[in-house]
């Protein structure tokens, strides 16, 4: 018999850290900056008339269309990438023009200083690079944080509804100005369910999901002379979840597991056809067909040159090598240790790996020696429907954070990234006792409760609206709203149960995972097949009183999701800007984490078994000394970090499940995560379901 507990309290993941208030701002004045900036968010395609504007497609693509001025030497590179073309954080040129103009945003002291800058060179620079970077200032600068930035779906709705659709709506709206219904996004409209992979399309092509993957390289950027704490970790560890999450999503269907590229001269199996257009020109995104083979390229209209797959395969060559000889060697020649237990809390092996792989230059060991392998493999991909520019093509979905995620093969290269990085996990000892244990802590028992149903959590399809006029300009005043159909489950609560027995209080860290329980063939996992299955739901520190203790967390609070993408009208009717203090504004998320929305993966019609396993870990281990200043987006800490800040935790990212199993505990062979949790009090698992009930979820 299932049980409800009372409620009780449990302080946030980033309870430790001091949070520095800051003095309080007029309502008035947040309101009126807030107008400001969301101004020069709103339709960046329009022309220096302020109109919309056109680019042809002959010879003269990308022509840059400014006022006429010669560009302020101020901009540097901003203006070498042209208008109108795509954007892409994966080409060094690109990222040498983003920091160009990052670094002409920088000189902002204030919002009106930036709307200053910003109107000045916004008809000189390419639009979503002007969106990039404008974005980045907002965040990175303590002066500017008071604002928020707008949904990126509206913004660049072209990045997330097919042409055809965005046609269809301005064509209703310009024969029924008074129009109200918005438009339906047809799930399916990058292809039927005649292929297996297409029944992932309403789950690659989600809105949140890819939001999520633009603004996590938003706060992670590549050689823009930032410095996040265990960038290369958070790179490695936020990667691999999202792999995890697909897997789970596969298996709901029944599909096998993702399989990872073999190299980079076997052909691609799956083509992708998005359907979507880089601005509004309506020139498309480039394609590529089934079993395409990769080539050389020479992309001279992106800035690129000659990029080898030879090169690729030597970077990966010298990556694995290190990985073997458990060291890397920097451009002096010296041996740098790789290892996860690197002595006074040091830098650990994954994370020096991780910003070689990526690769930052400014943050690799040896970026000439090991290379840029994991954007030249973006580029290779995007650009091998035209190598060449021989058919004048644009490049395809999986050369832009915000649309590569929509592309099968985005997850089949990424599994080859992550097994490289399991190479290297699978180097390191297994955890022992005492880092597993928690003397003098038991829990007792867990569960889910949602709507009052013990243990069977419900998913479903539920409905989100956008306004695409705020992004295109559709030639009218009337609002064009665009309504997706996506995944979305009921919230529901932890339940925990916990014992203490120590004479004193005691603060844990409470770290909550999923896992499916079968596999393919529908056979019980052992620890090793499982592992890389066991997804992150929760992490939170709480204070445990001796004697029991009733913990209640709700799914809301995870330290892996992002509050819903709040959007221009929002904004503009004062959300998150008249409530509160200017502490508690500046407390709020960045939109940096993994969409509410998907916390849950579907599961199936008939129930599909899953597996909860808990772990109680001793806070004065884990924790991380260090303050917190302006807003630390500390919503989606586990995938995002803290901004300006060191991450929370200082024990490896997905801990315990980021090694293999110990052979044997106390005598006992160890094969499964329920055996290993059986060993230690301060672990438990629980059996539960998740039934997918499609259009009969009950709305929140």
């Amino acid at each position: 018999i299932f049980y409800s507990y009372g409620s009780s309290w449990s302080l946030s993941f980033e309870t430790p850290c001091r949070v520095q208030e800051a003095r309080g701002i007029p309502a008035v004045t947040m309101a009126t900056e807030q107008s400001q900036v969301l101004e020069l968010f709103e339709k960046p395609f329009r022309g220096p008339s302020g109109g919309s504007i056109s680019f042809p497609t002959g010879e003269g693509i990308g022509t840059r269309i400014g006022t006429g001025a010669r560009p302020p030497p101020e901009l540097g590179y901003a203006t070498s990438l042209q208008r109108g073309r795509v954007f892409s954080v994966f080409i060094r040129a690109h990222r040498r023009a983003a920091r160009s103009l990052c670094e002409y945003f920088m000189r902002a002291r204030n919002i009106g200083e930036l709307t200053s800058l910003a109107n000045a060179c916004r008809n000189l620079v390419n639009e979503q690079l002007f969106i990039y970077c404008l974005s980045s200032v907002i965040i990175r600068k303590p002066e500017l944080r008071r604002v928020r930035i707008p949904t990126v779906v509206e913004t660049f709705p072209s990045k997330f509804a097919s042409q055809e659709m965005l046609q269809q709506a301005g064509n209703e709206i310009n024969r029924n100005p008074a129009r109200t219904e918005p438009i339906v996004i047809n799930q399916e409209f990058s292809g039927t369910l005649i292929k297996p992979e297409h029944r992932l399309s309403y789950w690659r092509e989600d809105y949140g999901i890819n939001s999520h993957h633009w603004h996590w390289h938003l706060v992670f950027p590549v050689e823009m002379d930032i410095r996040r704490d265990r960038k290369g970790e958070i790179f490695y560890y936020m990667h691999q979840q999202m792999l995890a999450r697909y897997d789970m999503e596969r298996l709901s269907h029944s599909l096998n597991r993702v399989l990872p590229l073999t190299g980079f001269r076997e052909p691609i199996v799956d083509g992708y056809f998005s359907k979507l257009t880089v601005n509004n020109s309506g020139r498309a995104w480039g394609t590529r067909q089934d079993n395409t083979t990769l080539k050389d390229i020479r992309r001279d209209d992106f800035g690129l040159g000659f990029i080898s797959i030879s090169d690729l395969e030597l970077y990966y060559s010298r990556l694995l090598d290190a990985v073997h000889q458990g060291f890397i060697q920097d451009r002096q020649g010296n041996r740098i240790p790789l290892t996860d237990d690197p002595p006074n809390r040091g830098k650990r092996g994954i994370d020096i790996l991780g910003d070689a792989f990526e690769a930052d230059a400014e943050l690799s060991v040896n970026y000439p020696f090991y290379g840029d392998l994991h954007n030249f493999a973006h580029v290779l991909i995007s650009f091998s429907h035209d190598p060449d520019f021989a058919h004048r093509e644009e490049v395809g979905a999986i050369g832009d954070p915000a649309t590569s995620m929509r592309d099968p093969t985005f997850y089949r290269l990424h599994k080859f990234v992550d097994e490289f990085f399991q190479e290297y996990k699978l180097q390191q000892r297994p955890y022992n006792n005492e880092e597993l244990g928690l003397p003098g802590v038991r829990v007792v028992r867990i569960g889910v409760l949602q709507d009052g149903v013990p243990n069977n959590l419900r998913t479903g399809w539920n409905q989100r609206e956008f306004e695409a006029g705020r992004g295109l300009d559709f030639g009218g005043s009337a609002p064009i709203r665009l309504r997706f159909t996506h995944l979305d489950h009921r919230p529901f609560d932890y339940h925990l149960q916990i014992m203490n027995t120590l004479p004193a209080e005691k603060d844990v860290t409470v770290r909550i995972f999923l896992a499916p329980t079968l596999d393919e063939r529908g056979n019980r996992m052992s620890f090793m097949d499982q592992r890389l299955l066991w997804t992150e739901m929760d992490k939170f520190v709480t204070k445990l009183t001796p004697g029991e203790n009733k913990l209640v967390r709700s799914s809301r609070d995870s330290s892996i999701t992002a509050p819903p993408e709040i959007t221009f009208r929002e904004l503009e009717a004062g959300r998150e800007i008249t409530s509160g203090t200017q502490a508690g504004v500046e407390f709020g998320q960045c939109g940096c984490g993994w969409p509410r929305h998907m916390l849950l993966p579907r599961g199936m019609p008939q129930g599909m078994d899953f597996q909860l396993f808990v772990m109680l870990t001793d806070h004065a281990v884990d924790k991380v000394e260090q303050v917190i200043r302006g807003r630390p987006c500390t919503n989606a800490v586990s995938y995002c970090g803290i901004l300006d800040s060191k991450f929370p935790d200082a024990r490896p990212m997905g801990f315990p499940f980021d090694r293999r199993n110990p052979a044997m505990i106390n005598g006992n062979v160890i094969q499964t995560a329920g055996e290993l949790a059986a060993q230690f009090d301060n672990m438990v698992m629980e059996d539960i379901k998740i039934t997918f009930v499609g259009n009969q979820l009950q709305r929140a």
